[in-house]
């Protein structure tokens, strides 16, 4: 920014801050959720730091389970219990459905048409009726599942090459290529990227740019008053990102529409285009071309990047168990035999492997305040009054590492779980690392899968040596929960 508009913004923040000023006072008249104090203006930004779950779960050590913080002009709530996790999210459902959108996200109208930040109407209905019943259900799953098999083998094809050359293998980026491919081949019975192709860099520089501008902390979000001055130039980015993405789908699409028009006799392919394209073409769900293509951007923003980090995670915390990485490993040879590739259907055969994956969302949940909630009303809860329009954060990565709920929970354990009913499918808030209630994440069921079968992949029929010996465990916060230095191993051929 050049000096003038320096001096503009600071005026305005300070007459922000009396707005600001003259607003806390009509709050503190209300029995609002203890927190830290505010500072003028700016209220608790500072203290956010470069990883808010870790920072919010500290303070919540002091200021209680449900806690209030300013982050500029946004008045914020933060949950840290299950308890009031489930008062929010199941009881008062209805009140805390709606969304906080910041400016990275209302770029091309995406707001407008995206499952995540739609208002529980009619419209989010349709789509997520949509999701579960066309696009998610064990039948639609079942059917695509020979496409994915094919990218699974690809991943060992790709292991086993650096077996033979003695190369490391980096596993956030083999995981985020096979995460992609698995959503792509489900989704448009296409590769995306190839392993080590710099052709298939554009999508995987794309995707991962707009994750990265999504998860990114903006000024303008904080302070309106700074939306039409873009100072760190996230708008701009998220325009070129989102626009290019969308126009990435809309030549995938056109072909599809193109292929049908032109042979319609040919068989159709057994992938979500088909059933999306087959909607449009009737009359009950009002569902368009556009639609369709902010309908993909969510599902591969959400499902892409989420789950590669997971399965990372997943590698990291194996390799650093040794006793835990050989347990999983006899199971997989056992239940499933050696030289042999998993397939969806043994995932139900394999329930230590289940507790890992269990142990890694509870440990690393990939969303670790998931997508901000929005109340839309005045509501009590736990005897403090929550006000319409406040931001809400559920911070699952302080649930999951709660000592009142989970015994040694800063210890990776997948045994609490073999014997344990608990699962993160909504229902248990001690273990919600896709959400709950109404705005849970409509694709779980194919996440789940994809998660389980490529960590399987990874760790059957390869043993791995750590490049260097040291492992950081340190975490980079994100739209997803990233390692701050990737994870690098070499595998070996058993």
């Amino acid at each position: 920014m050049n000096l003038i508009t320096v001096i503009l913004v600071l005026v305005v923040l300070w007459a922000l801050f009396h707005v600001l000023r003259s607003n806390s006072g009509h709050r503190r008249s209300a029995r609002l959720p203890p927190g830290p104090y505010p500072f003028p203006i700016i209220g608790n930004i500072l203290q956010l730091g470069r990883n808010p779950h870790q920072s919010l779960a500290r303070l919540s050590k002091t200021y209680g389970p449900l806690m209030s913080l300013q982050f500029g002009s946004i008045y914020t709530v933060v949950v840290s219990s299950p308890e009031i996790a489930k008062e929010i999210l199941q009881k008062h459902d209805h009140v805390f459905s709606g969304r906080t959108i910041g400016a990275a996200a209302q770029v091309h109208n995406h707001h407008n048409m995206s499952m995540a930040y739609l208002p529980v109407g009619n419209q989010w209905r349709k789509v997520r009726k949509i999701c579960r019943e066309h696009m998610f259900s064990t039948h639609r799953l079942e059917a695509s599942q020979g496409l994915r098999q094919e990218k699974l083998k690809k991943l060992c094809d790709y292991v086993h090459q650096c077996c033979v050359s003695g190369r490391v293998v980096d596993i956030g980026e083999a995981a985020i290529t096979t995460s992609l491919n698995l959503m792509s081949a489900t989704l448009f019975s296409v590769d995306f990227i190839s392993f080590g192709s710099e052709s298939s860099l554009e999508w995987k520089q794309t995707i991962q740019g707009l994750v990265n501008i999504l998860g990114a902390p903006n000024l303008a979000d904080f302070f309106p008053v700074l939306k039409r001055f873009d100072p760190q130039g996230i708008k701009r980015e998220a325009e070129f990102y989102f626009g290019k993405l969308l126009g990435m789908f809309e030549d995938i699409v056109n072909q599809r529409l193109l292929s049908r028009s032109t042979s319609p006799d040919s068989p159709k392919k057994n992938d979500l285009l088909e059933a999306l394209l087959d909607l449009c073409e009737g009359s009950e769900y009002e569902f368009s071309c556009k639609n369709i293509k902010h309908l993909l951007v969510d599902l591969f923003i959400a499902g892409s990047d989420t789950t590669a980090s997971t399965v990372e995670w997943a590698i990291t915390e194996l390799l650093l168990s040794p006793n835990k990485m050989l347990r999983a490993k006899d199971e997989l040879r056992t239940v499933i035999g050696g030289n042999k590739q998993i397939e969806e259907s043994d995932i139900s055969r394999l329930p230590y492997l289940q507790a890992v994956i269990k142990e890694v969302l509870r440990f690393h949940p990939a969303g670790p305040l998931l997508i901000p909630h929005k109340s839309e009303a005045d509501v009590e809860i736990n005897g403090y009054m929550i006000p319409k329009n406040t931001q809400i954060l559920v911070n699952v990565w302080a649930i999951g590492r709660e000592s009142s709920i989970w015994s040694n929970p800063s210890s990776f354990e997948p045994e609490r779980f073999l014997d344990s009913k608990i699962d993160f499918k909504g229902q248990d808030f001690e273990l919600i690392p896709f959400g709950s209630g109404r705005r849970m994440c409509p694709g779980l069921p194919l996440a789940n899968r994809m998660i389980h079968i490529m960590v399987a992949s990874l760790i059957h029929n390869f043993d791995w040596e750590l490049e260097p010996e040291e492992v950081d465990t340190r975490e980079k916060f994100g739209l997803a929960l990233h390692k701050a230095v990737p994870l690098k191993a070499l595998p070996i051929k058993l």
